[in-house]
Order: structure tokens, then C-alpha cells, then sequence
């Protein structure tokens, strides 16, 4: 059975919004070329798997900055979350157990939004 926790709002605000800044940067960079500077391509099939990669026009200024925004946003609000005070009430395994449930939250919240009950 699950434990409930009362997470503050703020914690849970400041996880779901980590939650939200991690999935864009992932997406913006499966969407980017794979150099940030412009490279030629190459083949490589002399290692234990065949390495390839087209061409690569690198970034452009406008993209490397929205990479260097999400990437100082997620900084912060980890650095946020990690170090709320709401985890000094907690020790050794529930810590963990804790800081496990909240990153989840947002896995059990029903329609009506996040309840701050983790589940199993």
C-alpha cells in the first residue's frame, strides 16, 4: 500500500515544471543535428558496431541558446527541488522513498491534477 505524503505546492510545482523543461530539452535535441558545430559526415566500421553520421550543419545562435535556456532553467529548478526545505523532516531511507513518490506524482495525480499521493 502507498504512503501518502503532503508535499507543499511549490515542491510539486517546481517537480512537475523540472518534469516539463526536461521533456522539451529532450525533444529539442533529438530535433537538433547531431553537432553543434557544422562537421562532415563519416562511417566507421571498425569497431564492435558500424558508427554513421550524415552531415552536420551544426546550430544555429538561436538554437544554441534555447538549448543553454532549458539547460540553466533545469539547473535551477533541480537544484530548487533537491534542496527544498520540506526534505530536512525526512532520514536515510525515507528520504529516499520521498524524494522516489514525488518525482512520480505526476504518474498517479488523477484528472483533476496532481494530489501529492504517491503511488505504488
Amino acid at each position: 500500500m502507498a504512503t501518502p505524503y503532503d508535499f507543499p505546492s511549490d515542491l510539486l510545482a517546481g517537480q512537475e515544471e523540472l518534469h516539463q523543461v526536461r521533456a522539451e530539452l529532450s525533444a529539442l535535441l533529438r530535433r537538433l543535428p547531431w553537432s553543434v558545430e557544422p562537421l562532415d559526415g563519416f562511417s566507421d566500421d571498425g569497431g564492435w558496431r558500424k558508427v554513421e553520421r550524415p552531415a552536420s550543419p551544426g546550430w544555429s545562435a538561436d538554437e544554441q541558446a534555447e538549448v543553454e535556456k532549458l539547460r540553466r532553467r533545469e539547473h535551477e529548478l533541480a537544484v530548487f527541488v533537491t534542496t527544498h526545505r520540506h526534505w530536512s523532516q525526512f532520514t536515510g531511507s525515507d528520504a529516499v522513498t520521498a524524494r522516489s513518490r514525488l518525482k512520480h506524482t505526476h504518474e498517479n495525480a488523477g484528472p483533476g491534477g496532481a494530489d501529492g499521493v504517491g503511488g505504488a
